[in-house]
């Protein structure tokens, strides 16, 4: 099954990743050996933790409000910044451990990151982005934004589906795009099935791209079937995929188990083309996944699904 991960695009790397580099006993000790402000580490998680109390909420309302849309845009930026930063103070603590070592060719490089200006530079960069941060974390109370409201209000979710007002997808024409060719194109050495998933954090326009992508009018042309599925945390096989057939099919069927679903699903697909849409998929249960795709398995080559998510291991489950 071929695929393509989606996120990277959006986001070069989720908050808990950011949360483990800042926990690093590497880096830790990188600042404390170099008498580098490590205070800045610690201020920088705080801040991170007051912006990851309202993404949820953020998600929710930046599809009404551009305001919000314009917050997450830019916090995604400052996310990209922290994380090449963190990677620079990751590759100069290692840099670092080589110089106990042989003096080789390398020792040059450690040298570099022992400099003063370099280390002078290294936190500048970091008092900075903290205070991007910060200023953004400042923002939140005028936004309206809540602390919490996904975790409690997640069975009060508003259920998603394809239609969405075009404004939404400023600043992401070229997700969409690379989304699009994804759609278009055929891998020779692929099964009948392929997958992309749209990976990241709560905020990040996950489910907007996938509906720009899915109304695109090259991709209505390229598939005959079309379903949009909106998922959530209660993951059931059985109403997921009676979910998928009433979206693909105009009849009305009354099953009663998921067998007769599940033939009903792979007649109605088999050698055809279709699109499938699983939007905000949460489970990485790999009984779940097996037994969801064996009658998607019958389309014809060049079928897609595209699933929206915030957890890496649910596109992983896919190839196990």
């Amino acid at each position: 099954m071929a695929a393509a991960l989606v996120g990277g695009a959006l986001l070069s790397a989720s908050l808990q990743v950011l949360f483990d580099r800042l926990a690093s006993q590497k880096v830790i000790d990188f600042f404390k050996g170099r008498k580098l402000n490590s205070e800045l580490l610690e201020d920088l998680k705080i801040t991170m933790i007051s912006v990851e109390a309202v993404l949820d909420d953020a998600e929710e309302k930046q599809i009404t409000r551009r305001p919000v849309r314009k917050w997450l845009d830019e916090l995604k930026d400052a996310f990209y910044e922290a994380d090449d930063l963190l990677d620079e103070i990751a590759y100069a603590a290692l840099s670092s451990e080589m110089e106990a070592g042989p003096q080789t060719s390398t020792s040059g490089v450690s040298n570099f990151f022992s400099s003063q200006g370099s280390l002078e530079k290294i936190e500048s960069k970091l008092v900075k982005i903290l205070a991007k941060l910060q200023q953004l974390v400042k923002q939140k109370s005028a936004l309206g934004l809540k602390e919490g409201v996904g975790e409690k209000q997640s069975s009060q979710k508003v259920q998603t589906s394809s239609v969405m007002d075009e404004s939404e997808v400023y600043g992401r024409q070229k997700d969409k795009e690379d989304v699009i060719q994804l759609l278009l194109s055929d891998d020779a050495n692929c099964n009948n099935l392929g997958l992309i998933p749209i990976v990241g954090m709560g905020g990040i326009g996950k489910t907007t791209l996938a509906q720009s992508v899915y109304n695109d009018s090259r991709v209505k042309e390229r598939y005959g079937f079309k379903a949009w599925i909106y998922v959530s945390e209660e993951f059931d096989v059985l109403k997921v995929t009676r979910n998928i057939l009433d979206g693909i099919s105009s009849k009305m069927h009354d099953f009663n188990t998921l067998v007769q679903f599940q033939v009903a699903l792979k007649n109605q697909l088999t050698d055809k083309k279709f699109l499938l849409v699983l939007d905000d998929v949460w489970t990485d249960n790999y009984d779940h996944w097996d037994i969801l795709l064996k009658p998607l398995k019958a389309g014809a080559k060049g079928s897609k699904i595209i699933i929206t998510t915030r957890l890496q291991s649910v596109a992983v489950g896919f190839f196990m």
